[in-house]
């Protein structure tokens, strides 16, 4: 920075004889700081091996590598390549399945890149928290749901059995929506 060097800038870090949680703290922790000071454009993670792997697990800790090293860019705001999902961590006000309905949500929106959507319990601590969401689904009573766009009620009282095809439909409405892809294995 103190040359002017604008060239990017790839974060190269390789690590050997670490549990998978334990590379993904130490990548964290190595990588992210650097990354969200500004220190950093890209990130390579690698494993060094004291004997060569199968093809097989090679390819399989490219992969979880690959998972890491863009979990990592994203969560330093270096690059969203996933939907990112903000939610409570649950108490006596919420009125719905707080993990069943995060993973029905996820499970529908996982495809959609740089969306971020607040899952909420209540409306009390709720708005606040997801703050900084793009979307917003939030308990407002028994089987009912307020949706936001940003920090915007955008309808109440949603019968929570609708809450979702809503939520969807107005990232749609948005022209955020993009159809998951589908597998051929004809």
């Amino acid at each position: 920075m103190n040359e002017g060097v604008a060239a990017p800038v790839i974060i190269h870090t390789t690590y050997s004889q670490l549990s998978a949680d334990e590379l993904q703290l130490w990548a964290a922790t190595d990588a992210g700081g650097l990354l969200i000071d500004g220190l950093g454009d890209g990130l390579m993670l690698s494993l060094d091996y004291a004997e060569a792997p199968q093809p097989e697990q090679r390819l399989q800790d490219l992969r979880r590598l690959n998972n890491l090293g863009f979990g990592i860019l994203q969560a330093a705001r270096t690059r969203m390549t996933k939907t990112e999902y903000i939610s409570c961590p649950s108490c006596g006000r919420t009125l719905f399945d707080l993990q069943e309905t995060t993973a029905m949500i996820r499970q529908r929106t996982d495809h959609l890149k740089g969306v971020k959507i607040g899952i909420m319990g209540c409306i009390v601590n709720g708005p606040g928290e997801m703050a900084d969401a793009d979307y917003g689904y939030v308990g407002s009573g028994k089987g009912k749901i307020t949706l936001y766009r940003g920090q915007e009620v955008v309808e109440r009282n949603v019968p929570s059995e609708q809450a979702v095809d809503k939520l969807i439909g107005l990232i749609r409405e948005d022209g955020r929506w993009i159809e998951p892809a589908t597998v051929d294995y004809a």
